[in-house]
């Protein structure tokens, strides 16, 4: 085995997003191209001589291989051991878990989320520190400004190795530990919730049907639903990970996750339905007939979060993502607790989290966590409902309509512009902020604005700023508009509107989303003039 100096130069557009750098599989799969990011994450550390990292993905297309080039830098960068999931598989929640468990220095994930995968879908890769969670912006930007630098990398000349297996092995001297990738997140699980009271529920004859799409939550909801929590083999649908997804865009959301919905709006539905995404950090949780909306599951989980064995001491603080609705705020004002509206991006979570300042946090994006790891959970939020159905032996619909009822309902929608000429896009934001400081005291469609502002956050832990994260627009009664340029996808721009509206009177909460915000996507389509800026009059997804 011999260390290779590589020349290369660089790549332009390998700055990572709000998760990551995602591309086309074609893309990665360029000469250096992986590696030149690889090298640039292990340079922007400082080295990784002696550390200890974590690796694993989704199983989407590419992930093998990329694997194995991983390993075979990290030995020749110096690394003293790298734990890989078996297969080379690890759920994000779970990268998170494993580098909080061993103290790692860090680890690398490899998925594009939600996005599709195959040949011809998207690839992905980021870095999480040692406190398990995604990179922070000055780690990314430093990683960024090294790969518009990077001249050489280095990597071992060897044969794979063998990931199949678990156990350890050694790769230019460099410790190889190929582990269970579900075990220890299990184990995590089972010191969060009650178990017992969860068999109970299901022994008494409740069913529950959760839709893997084919991805890495798979393994991990067979073993804890099916194996451990007593549920009818059946319950996990799509529970074998696909490097193409099955052909499926593993998004849990109404329009992907439909064989769910089909399911849950049968006759003989189950009791609960949930589902999750690629890398099992996103979640869907529905009852019979009714999507809970993720802004809600937020709030309905931070309402009810002492009925949770490890939450039982009550809350120190929530958190949501801007664009996420405000229903966490109501029930934290009750609460007493305090309540943080960060930019989108789990990273931005992170300090507030490790701080003890939160510990529940979510994003609108079908994303919800706690302090357990520093990552959103997919499979953590399926498990948190069903301890709530366990502990109150109401439905999830029952649960729902009772929190509208003591907190009011916020009506809320994501409808995305997607495909649109990154230009275009980036002409319509600017458009709209030059019209921010003459929106407040105007009538649109009968709404008063009562404020208009691009977002800004001050990090109250560290100091850091991160400024133009969203254009948002306040009415009377706590109506908002918000618009932002998503930072997941690997082609042209997507405009994600967000339109909430908040109804206190429980006589109108079953006014159909859609319907209830009319004004509002009536006046989100004008003020930013969507139709002129992109040339599309519709949404490309609404949820």
């Amino acid at each position: 085995m011999t260390i290779k100096t590589v020349a290369t130069r660089p790549f332009e557009g390998q700055k990572p997003g709000t998760s990551g750098l995602r591309k086309k599989v074609s893309v990665f799969q360029q000469p250096h191209y992986l590696e030149n990011f690889v090298q640039s994450i292990f340079d922007a550390l400082g080295g990784i001589a002696g550390k200890t990292l974590v690796l694993g993905g989704d199983g989407r297309y590419h992930n093998r291989e990329a694997v194995q080039i991983i390993l075979k830098m990290a030995a020749a960068n110096g690394a003293a051991r790298v734990l890989v999931g078996q297969g080379g598989l690890l759920s994000t929640p779970a990268v998170s878990a494993v580098i909080r468990k061993y103290g790692t220095s860090g680890g690398i994930v490899l998925s594009a989320s939600h996005n599709p995968g195959g040949p011809d879908g998207d690839f992905g890769i980021k870095y999480n520190i040692d406190n398990g969670g995604p990179a922070p912006e000055k780690v990314t930007e430093a990683i960024y400004a090294r790969s518009l630098q990077i001249s050489e990398y280095r990597i071992i000349d060897a044969p794979d190795v063998d990931i199949d297996v678990i156990g350890d092995s050694t790769l230019a001297g460099m410790q190889v530990a190929v582990i269970d990738p579900v075990s220890d997140y299990a184990e995590l699980m089972a010191s969060l919730f009650d178990f017992a009271a969860i068999r109970a529920w299901f022994a008494a004859g409740h069913t529950a049907c959760f839709d893997a799409m084919h991805a890495i939550s798979g393994p991990y909801a067979i073993r804890l639903l099916e194996q451990t929590l007593g549920a009818p083999r059946g319950t996990v649908i799509n529970g074998t990970p696909l490097p193409d997804f099955g052909g499926g865009h593993p998004d849990p959301n109404p329009a992907y996750a439909t064989e769910l919905i089909d399911r849950m709006s049968a006759a003989d539905a189950p009791d609960f339905g949930g589902a999750s995404d690629g890398d099992a950090d996103r979640n869907m949780i529905v009852g019979r007939n009714l999507v809970v909306s993720p802004s809600d599951s937020l709030a309905i989980l931070a309402a009810n979060a002492t009925l949770v064995p490890a939450y039982a001491g009550g809350l120190k603080g929530v958190a949501r993502s801007m664009p996420t609705s405000c229903a966490v705020d109501a029930v934290a004002k009750q609460l007493g607790i305090a309540a943080y509206e960060t930019p989108t991006g789990w990273k931005f979570f992170g300090n507030l989290l490790d701080a003890g300042k939160v510990t529940l946090c979510g994003e609108e994006s079908y994303g919800t966590g706690s302090d357990h790891v520093r990552e959103k959970d997919g499979l953590w939020a399926v498990l948190c409902w069903l301890n709530l159905l366990a502990a109150t032996g109401k439905t999830v619909n029952r649960i729902v309509e009772e929190h509208w009822a003591r907190f009011g309902r916020h009506f809320y929608s994501r409808h995305d512009f997607e495909g649109i000429a990154t230009e275009r896009a980036d002409a319509l934001m600017a458009a709209l902020r030059g019209k921010l400081a003459t929106l407040p005291g105007q009538t649109l469609h009968g709404l008063h604005v009562v404020s208009a502002d691009d977002f800004a956050y001050t990090d109250p832990i560290d100091g850091s700023v991160s400024t133009k994260q969203g254009v948002r627009v306040v009415f009377d009664g706590g109506s908002r508009v918000v618009y932002r340029l998503s930072g997941t996808g690997t082609e042209g721009a997507t405009l994600r509107v967000y339109l909430e509206r908040y109804q206190p009177d429980s006589a109108q909460h079953g006014v159909p989303t859609q319907q209830a915000l009319l004004d509002l996507i009536a006046i989100s389509r004008e003020l930013a003039d969507i139709a002129g800026h992109t040339g599309l009059t519709e949404p490309t997804v609404v949820t």
